[in-house]
């Protein structure tokens, strides 16, 4: 009798689902208070996988999935993990026009949306050929009564380099690429991540992002899943919530936005957070001086890591040992990190220069697209990030600006991060921004972009005059205006192509 190969075996079912059958104690911890067991978990996500089996989804399929933060929606991703599919989650901002590129470049089998928006969405997810359901906002929807029907299901057979999720990028300059994540992808990364960052089963995540990012969804959620632990699963970030779970938590992951809104709060204090052990921020540079008054007002220092859509982490300040202001540390266990030049040749240390990062964490390319994925993913298997960068002495690296947002004036590069560190050191400024706009005779000239502290004035003559003495003419701002706010996505990133845009003609 022929011997029978050993299945493959599934290994994100494995390492975060499973676990959770027979676990009596809370996994998800909702707004409300309501607690929900890890063999509760287990179930609805099994039922989950059923229930997209039953709609004739098969390993491999992909899923579209546009609906609210709710415990029903993360069983739902557990359930595509359980059934070998695809899983592909989309900002709940897009409109329905947006959601229709996504399922046609994907070629989504399902698209799951919000009932309120069921009518465009329905009709969109029709013309490619895709099914229709509906999750709302308190779990319910023509899915869930599905779900609660169903029976359970028999994990898929998975392999380590099979697809797990695709992640559409913000698509700021261009189509939208859909950047392919495996089973080891994501798993890999998961594992470094508790091991660095200490999670075990004794902590309590407070979880106040989105999970349709990388952020939300494969850092936050799988290092807790992996660890055993527990997460306070609100649907976004609101103040007074935040503040009012916050003495439950042990831990919290966030982006730049949620502490400063903190640090207006006379609520948050060394006492309210003295318990913590951990604070994380990333998706979005961490100004060295938040850092610094978040320490000042509590006594913690905010750990900022780096990553991306197509590595998730890549580095981080140190658990134990210095975090420092202004850098998102060493690269994490397993990652491999250059700093090129226009040539891809290393750089000298401390210049900057293009970051490329290799390791497990790396995407497998962009779904649809290997002309691009040759552009960004060299054949040795490093990837092109995108990012400008220095990396120390001591390893830390530091990012400096976004490729595409590196002001080339006179045939000078100028790096918009070495203005903005100065101008946000000037009286009255909260933040800054620079940017590149067309100028006649410099091509482009260097623009700075301030918000006021509140109820100050800054003054852009008095600014510009405090930067001559610190900076080369070149990169001195040819023009310097007052905004209200920075425009940011949902992540809290600036959204520099709005500001590009907006000032496009004022050099005209």
């Amino acid at each position: 009798m022929q011997e029978r190969e050993p299945p493959m075996g599934n290994p994100l079912y494995d390492a975060l689902v499973a676990p959770l059958a027979g676990r009596d104690s809370a996994v998800l911890i909702d707004a409300a208070g309501q607690e929900i067991s890890g063999t509760a978990l287990h179930g609805m996500a099994m039922a989950m996988a059923a229930t997209l089996a039953g709609l004739g989804l098969r390993p491999g399929d992909r899923l579209a999935v546009q609906v609210e933060k709710t415990p029903q929606a993360m069983a739902l991703y557990l359930g595509a993990l359980a059934a070998g599919v695809v899983f592909l989650p989309l900002n709940t901002a897009y409109t329905a026009e947006e959601v229709d590129y996504f399922v046609a470049d994907a070629g989504a089998a399902l698209l799951v949306g919000d009932p309120a928006k069921a009518g465009p969405l329905r009709e969109r997810a029709a013309r490619h050929g895709a099914g229709f359901q509906t999750l709302d906002a308190a779990g319910q929807g023509s899915l869930a009564e599905l779900a609660a029907q169903a029976g359970t299901a028999v994990p898929a057979q998975r392999g380590a380099d099979d697809l797990a999720a695709i992640l559409y990028t913000s698509g700021t300059t261009g189509r939208s690429k859909g950047a392919m994540l495996s089973q080891s992808n994501l798993l890999s990364n998961a594992e470094v991540l508790v091991r660095a960052w200490r999670f075990g089963p004794q902590d309590v995540l407070l979880h106040a992002l989105p999970i349709f990012h990388t952020h939300g969804l494969f850092v936050a959620s799988n290092v807790s899943l992996l660890s055993g632990g527990a997460m306070i699963f609100l649907p976004g970030f609101k103040l007074d919530q935040v503040i009012a779970w916050l003495p439950r938590a042990t831990a919290m992951m966030g982006v730049p936005t949620f502490y400063t809104r903190l640090l207006d709060d006379p609520r948050f204090t060394r006492d309210l957070v003295g318990h913590m052990r951990l604070f994380t921020s990333g998706s979005a540079p961490l100004l060295a001086e938040t850092h610094r008054r978040f320490q000042d007002r509590t006594g913690h220092r905010i750990l900022e890591r780096y990553g991306m859509t197509e590595t998730n982490m890549t580095t981080s300040n140190p658990y134990d040992g210095e975090r420092r202001p202004g850098t998102v540390g060493p690269p994490l266990p397993g990652v491999e990190l250059k700093i090129t030049g226009e040539d891809g040749a290393p750089v000298p240390q401390g210049q900057p220069g293009m970051i490329e990062v290799r390791g497990p964490n790396v995407f497998l390319g962009y779904w649809r697209m290997p002309e691009k994925t040759r552009e960004e993913l060299r054949e040795d298997g490093f990837f092109i990030t995108g990012d400008i960068g220095t990396v120390d002495g001591d390893g830390y690296v530091s990012i400096v600006g976004r490729q595409k947002d590196v002001v080339i004036t006179g045939g000078f590069n100028v790096y918009p991060k070495e203005i903005e560190l100065i101008l946000d050191e000037q009286p009255g400024v909260l933040e800054s921004a620079v940017i590149g706009v067309p100028h006649p005779d410099f091509g482009e000239a260097v623009v700075a972009l301030l918000v006021p502290e509140p109820g100050a004035a800054p003054d852009p003559a008095a600014i510009r005059a405090a930067l001559s003495g610190r900076l080369a003419g070149f990169k001195q701002p040819k023009h310097v205006a007052v905004l209200d706010a920075l425009p940011r996505n949902t992540m809290g990133k600036v959204q520099k192509n709005l500001l590009r845009r907006d000032f496009a003609g004022l050099f005209a």
